[in-house]
């Protein structure tokens, strides 16, 4: 499909060019969500009342920038500077949402990406073995260019540890790689001339077939010490990085923290599992497979996005002690991967729905689409935004439901998508192989664009 007509509502233009959403889709009148996070969210991303004042009637629509501005000079709240949340109120009017402008392309679907925690560096990995990582601070130079080993089918997941020195990868095996990318060599190819250390998850004690297994997840503990990986098995396993072996192995849909069923998703802590062994509680409302879980800063809250095509807002101390049966509600022959969702299936809801909110609009389809919670520190965490197999991205107001934006642009899914945590900049990741940036305001380049004779990528 060409990008003209993939634009014809790419980002609504009228809001995207501008620069601002209309007061229709930023206003926050609505009573979508009453509860606690909402209040939260109010405190980390709202103005304060005496910056404010004066526009009687219209205490629930975002104050101006310009109205901001003047209170902060005239000193009506009497500290004589903007606090967190009214910094928040500002930045998070202005939506990275101009362009796109593309970072790299690939022959190969784009399957993983993410900013680094301070977002010097971007991450990105490809069906055929290659991971980039681009320099942001250096108009987006690969600093290092990855070629991985003993890949199985594709780069399922990359963690970059704490210290952003070492980067491990995972793909459908039990053995993840760890790669040093803080060395000076810009070329990394699997130990031709860089040593990509493997990291076994499987014990002798396993009964499990090596060649059955396969990590979708892995994230480093935020002391850089273990990882944390998710398998096809249906457990999760603890890596010790200093004895170099698993330390532990959460099995049948068990969880360190959150784990995914197809109609629930269950609750541990690892400090009563030695002793309980069994899930703190759990939280039902999905009616398909959950493919992606996000959490708030703050620990208590949650995202996750299901193949039921929502995405769904849930509060950790919502769960219950134990999950019942929910009987399938649409064809069982149904299969995400290759078949639209049933119509009929849409206005369904789960029996027992713990979840908070439910927000809806984008498709979870062909792939595992990813969601996230907005930056703290530029939004106060008041949006929510996800891939959509449809090839575009979409983002939602956290308390008031709203669809606050979309971005058309790839021609495949976008599997997964990274705001940065300080500016106003989104990257998407497509399947189309191309590594899009969007920003506000953006440059004064022109966006890319399609060619039309330009050879596809093979898949």
């Amino acid at each position: 499909m060409s990008r003209s007509r993939k634009d014809v509502n790419a980002c609504d233009d009228g809001n995207a060019r501008g620069g601002t959403c209309s007061k229709e889709v930023c206003s926050e009148s609505s009573d979508y969500l009453n509860h606690d996070i909402a209040q939260l969210t109010k405190l980390r991303s709202g103005p304060h009342e005496l910056l404010s004042r004066g526009v009687q009637g219209r205490r629930r629509l975002p104050v101006s920038t310009l109205k901001m501005l003047v209170g902060r000079e005239g000193n009506y709240s009497g500290r004589g500077r903007f606090s967190s949340a009214d910094g928040c109120h500002v930045l998070s009017r202005y939506l990275p949402v101009n362009g796109p402008w593309w970072v790299d392309r690939m022959e190969s679907r784009a399957y993983v990406s993410q900013f680094s925690a301070d977002g010097s560096l971007f991450v990105a990995g490809f069906q055929t073995s290659h991971i980039r990582i681009y320099n942001v601070d250096r108009a987006w130079k690969v600093q290092k260019d990855i070629l991985a080993k003993s890949l199985r089918w594709t780069i399922t997941d990359t963690t970059l540890s704490p210290d952003q020195r070492f980067l491990v990868y995972a793909s459908l095996s039990p053995v993840v790689h760890i790669v040093n990318v803080g060395s000076a060599s810009t070329e990394s190819v699997a130990n031709i001339t860089e040593i990509h250390d493997g990291l076994d998850f499987i014990t002798e004690d396993d009964d499990d077939n090596e060649d059955e297994v396969g990590i979708f997840s892995v994230k480093f503990s935020t002391d850089g010490r273990e990882l944390v990986a998710a398998s096809n098995n249906n457990s999760i396993y603890v890596y010790d990085l200093e004895t170099k072996r698993p330390s532990l192995r959460i099995p049948a849909h068990k969880v360190l923290q959150f784990n995914v069923t197809p109609t629930h998703i269950s609750v541990w802590d690892r400090r009563c599992f030695v002793t309980k062994g069994k899930a703190a509680g759990v939280l039902m409302g999905h009616l398909e497979g959950i493919t992606f879980i996000d959490s708030h800063v703050d620990g208590r809250y949650f995202i996750s996005n299901g193949k039921d095509q929502t995405t769904k807002l849930w509060d950790i101390r919502k769960m219950s002690s134990n999950a019942k049966y929910t009987p399938r509600l649409r064809d069982p022959s149904w299969d995400y991967r290759w078949m639209d969702y049933p119509n009929h299936a849409r206005t369904l809801k789960h029996p027992r729905d713990q979840s908070l909110a439910t927000y809806k609009g984008h498709s979870v389809l062909r792939t595992l689409i990813r969601c996230y919670f907005s930056p703290a520190y530029s939004t106060g965490q008041k949006y929510i935004y996800t891939g959509s197999s449809d090839g575009s991205l979409y983002i939602y107001d956290l308390v008031s439901g709203a669809q606050v934006a979309t971005c058309h642009h790839h021609e495949s899914p976008v599997r997964d998508c990274s705001w940065h945590p300080f500016y106003p900049m989104i990257i998407t990741s497509s399947w189309d192989g191309v590594i899009a940036r969007w920003e506000f305001p953006g440059s004064n380049e022109e966006p890319s664009q399609w060619e039309p004779n330009q050879r596809r990528p093979y898949f």
